[in-house]
């Protein structure tokens, strides 16, 4: 039938070569006609069916094409994402590390803080400590200057002052007197006001000859005046005063004593006026109120020293601190001479000098007076 193949014509339309699906009017050719649109429905099914064909392979090699394609970007992906996991896990332990020194950091930093707190604490400490015995040795350096010009502007060739001039007085002037006013070691030169008031002793009729040996070693030193161990004056003096009135029982104690004195930095105080308990040492070292420090023997100790700012304190007997106080007057004297604060004639400088020496010889024997 015409009709049916003619919808079918424009159902399926054919591939290839057109043909026309509807005869003209009038056309003769009818049965021809039939056989050839027979023949080209033939011929387009398997034209079909070569395309579908074709389709198909075509969708098989894409798909497999695309899958491989897949495949390819996948492991690509795969291989940065284990790059990136990489990374990360490299990042994570820089920042654990990190992490780690600034816990350091901030631990050795608040301890470097405390550290310089307690320094500073510390030191601030020391420093008011320095601070209040610095305004002391002020005072006390003061009181001396002042001492000292009074016993210098006081005393002339015309009228001697009888504390300047030792000789002049009687026997019991020469001794120590009570009371041993300084901190630091001093000199019997040294005298309140009030003891200027005092009634002038008899004169001593004591008679005395000058060593021409002791006397030139004198001369020479007082031509330079120094505290050099090394030159003949002192050097005798040393040998045979100093060392024997220091020498204790103690040894290693008598040796720090005896540097104490030489560098002026030895202080003596009564146990009653003691303010701060300040004991660094053993109580056997130290003695105490029964014990002497130096001699290591039951005494009554009124007394105790402390050598330097090493804060430590040494009980000391009447007669331990006799000794030390004759060295220190001693010292004391010939340090005025060195700085040019005696102005006195040689010959009574070198007298003055023979009675420390004296006071050091009775010393070490063992006499001291009784008001200590």
């Amino acid at each position: 039938s015409q009709a049916s193949f003619e919808e079918d014509s424009q159902k399926q339309p054919a591939v290839g070569h057109w043909k026309p699906l509807m005869p003209s009017k009038g056309s003769k050719e009818e049965p021809e006609t039939g056989c050839q649109d027979a023949g080209g429905v033939d011929e387009t099914q398997s034209t079909e069916q070569l395309n579908v064909s074709r389709l198909r392979s075509s969708s098989v090699e894409i798909r497999e094409k695309g899958s491989e394609f897949l495949r390819e970007e996948l492991h690509k992906a795969q291989k940065e994402l284990k790059l990136k996991d990489k990374e990360c896990e490299r990042l994570s332990k820089v920042r654990e590390q990190l992490e780690q020194e600034l816990e350091e950091l901030t631990a050795s930093l608040f301890e470097e803080a405390h550290k310089m707190v307690r320094e500073a604490n510390t030191k601030q400490a020391a420093s008011e400590k320095q601070l209040k015995e610095a305004r002391g040795k002020i005072d006390m350096l003061q009181a001396e200057v002042t001492a000292l010009k009074t016993l210098v502007i006081t005393s002339t060739p015309s009228s001697p002052n009888r504390e300047l001039h030792p000789q002049l007085q009687s026997p019991s002037k020469a001794v120590f007197r009570k009371g041993h006013g300084r901190n630091k070691s001093t000199s019997s030169a040294m005298v309140s006001a009030a003891s200027q008031n005092v009634t002038p002793q008899p004169v001593s009729h004591e008679r005395r000859e000058v060593d021409s040996i002791l006397f030139a070693e004198f001369q020479a030193w007082k031509e330079s005046p120094s505290l050099d161990k090394s030159c003949s004056f002192l050097d005798r003096i040393y040998r045979e005063d100093i060392r024997p009135c220091l020498d204790f029982t103690k040894q290693e104690l008598s040796e720090l004593v005896r540097v104490a004195v030489e560098q002026n930095t030895l202080t003596i105080e009564p146990v009653a006026s003691q303010t701060l308990p300040v004991v660094k040492v053993s109580a056997e070292e130290c003695g105490g109120p029964k014990k002497c420090a130096l001699s290591g023997l039951s005494r009554t100790c009124k007394h105790r020293i402390m050598l330097g700012d090493s804060g430590s304190y040494y009980y000391i007997s009447p007669s331990c601190r006799a000794r030390i106080t004759a060295v220190c007057n001693f010292f004391t004297y010939i340090r005025y001479i060195q700085q040019g604060l005696v102005r006195q004639d040689v010959e009574l400088m070198y007298w003055e000098v023979m009675r420390l020496r004296r006071e050091m010889s009775v010393a070490k024997l063992g006499f001291y007076p009784s008001e200590m």
